[in-house]
């Protein structure tokens, strides 16, 4: 069965154990061991016994958490509706059906929703989930000594989920500062608070269970998972560390039944500090855009494009005239660095250009063709009119050698670009390469799903124009003893490199 993963305001009650391991132990040598073994091995115990007791367990988070709890907020919203409304098309059109035939006026009624924030700045601004306050007609915040203030919506941010709130006090309110989250070790004791079930400032504590999750939750997934008890209603609150600074933003659950179970999520702290101090300057984020799109580089892909390794991000397309195409960057470069930090993997890559400041000159390392070049890249702002462009596919070059042919290496039958092949499997005029007629259904280019139609625009990075070209490009990285080659294909106007295994006949 498969388990959802649902935003924390939508979760539904259930009982949840914590567990917590404090005791001590003590390890003896056996009587019979050497001397000269028993004290270096004494030692060794020693200082694991050291090690182990260096974060211990707090005896209490009272303390900590009567210094906290003032900072953090419940936030409730009303969202006026039509009656019969639902959120479900099928469902809704049901009632307007029923309202019509009774001569009815469809009513309007107020939903709420709860949730919980903190306050970042004694001036009343507050971090909640923008799912908190998504679609609201009015915010109220409640102060731990119970006063409602409403609240005024500074900003949002769909793909990070956050948002800012901004409430008029009549003094100073009691804030909270950031702290580190890339500093936070899994295993590492936190603290939640917030608003479950709306019963008010709640306490639960836990460890850090993870770090780096992509739950496919957005473009910038890197969320810290925690066994602290996380409900509907926790969502915005803040997740501190023993330091009572952030290092999380409670954000989802995964769960089976609606109700905690030990596996929640939050933001990290390094993420949301970036995007709330946008909100907060601009009214909405302004991310960095490099203008490419890029796929993962799996174990054949890296052997295919001859790398030692599979870190990296492979670009599988470049937009037209954007930072990356000013500066060089080519279709099959793999990013191996960017701003001087390592991309250990493709997602993170995104996130890195995000943060980055607009219109900064960054270096940016790449493989390309068996080594490493160094290009300066000026970065632009990403934009809706970015995100969508339409992307223009390079113009290969190669000289014609078959129009037709096979390559029996890869399973494949091929045939040079033509007015009828355009026709027939209704190929874009821009498009340009060797266009896929038949596969083999036995060979290596059926198990990565290729199909007719599909247009081959270059070979381990060299572009192709014929078949000719294609089976040239597979019998020389044969020859040279490799067992893998990289094909860029264009499928309906979208690139993607795929790695094929190379027959052996």
């Amino acid at each position: 069965m498969e388990i959802p993963l649902k935003p924390t305001t939508r979760a539904m009650m259930t009982t949840a154990a914590l567990f917590s391991a404090s005791g001590r132990h003590s390890l003896t040598a056996p009587q019979w061991l050497h001397p000269l073994l028993a004290l270096p091995i004494a030692a060794a115990l020693l200082l694991a016994a050291a090690a182990a007791s260096a974060r211990p367990a707090p005896d209490s988070f009272a303390d900590l958490a009567e210094k906290l709890l003032p900072s953090v907020v419940n936030v409730s919203t009303t969202q006026e509706q039509m009656a019969g409304t639902s959120g479900d098309q099928e469902l809704d059109e049901f009632f307007k059906e029923f309202f019509d035939r009774q001569g009815r006026m469809e009513r309007p009624r107020r939903a709420t929703s709860l949730g919980s924030g903190f306050i970042i700045d004694p001036a009343g601004y507050i971090v909640t989930n923008n799912h908190v306050i998504e679609g609201a007609d009015e915010v109220t915040v409640r102060l731990h000594d119970d006063t409602e203030l409403t609240a005024e919506v500074i900003g949002i941010d769909d793909k990070t989920d956050l948002a800012l709130l901004k409430v008029d006090a009549k003094e100073p309110m009691p804030a909270v500062a950031w702290g580190d989250s890339d500093k936070t070790r899994i295993g590492d004791w936190v603290v939640a608070i917030g608003n479950p079930f709306g019963l008010g400032g709640s306490v639960t504590a836990g460890i850090v269970s993870a770090r780096k999750r992509d739950i496919m939750a957005g473009p910038y997934d890197d969320f810290l998972q925690t066994d602290a008890s996380i409900n509907r209603g926790n969502s915005g609150g803040p997740m501190f560390n023993m330091d009572g600074e952030v290092i999380g933003i409670n954000t989802a659950i995964f769960s089976p039944s609606g109700g905690s179970v030990g596996i929640g999520f939050a933001i990290p702290s390094n993420l949301a500090r970036n995007v709330i101090a946008q909100l907060r300057e601009y009214g909405h984020t302004r991310r960095g855009w490099l203008g490419v799109r890029i796929q993962t580089v799996n174990e054949e892909l890296a052997e295919g494009l001859r790398l030692p390794s599979t870190e990296g991000a492979l670009v599988a397309n470049v937009t037209e005239n954007g930072p990356a195409d000013l500066a060089g960057i080519e279709q099959g470069d793999v990013v191996l660095k960017f701003d001087g930090r390592p991309v250990e993997e493709m997602r993170k890559l995104p996130r890195m250009v995000a943060e980055t400041a607009i219109d900064k000159e960054v270096e940016v390392v790449v493989w390309r063709q068996g080594r490493e070049v160094t290009l300066n890249v000026v970065l632009g702002e990403l934009d809706e009119a970015a995100e969508m462009a339409a992307l223009t596919p390079q113009e290969p070059q190669g000289t014609p050698e078959r129009r037709e042919g096979t390559v029996d290496l890869l399973g494949l039958a091929l045939a040079e670009m033509s007015p009828e092949l355009r026709e027939r499997f209704g190929l874009d005029d821009g498009a340009s390469g060797v266009v896929i007629t038949e596969v083999d259904q036995a060979g290596s280019a059926a198990e990565k799903d290729l199909r007719p139609g599909d247009v081959i625009v270059e070979v381990d990075q060299e572009p192709v124009a014929n078949p000719g070209d294609v089976d040239q490009r597979v019998s020389q990285a044969r020859e040279n003893g490799y067992r893998v080659v990289t094909l860029l294909v264009d499928r309906d106007g979208e690139y993607q490199w795929v790695a094929l295994r190379i027959d052996q006949g």
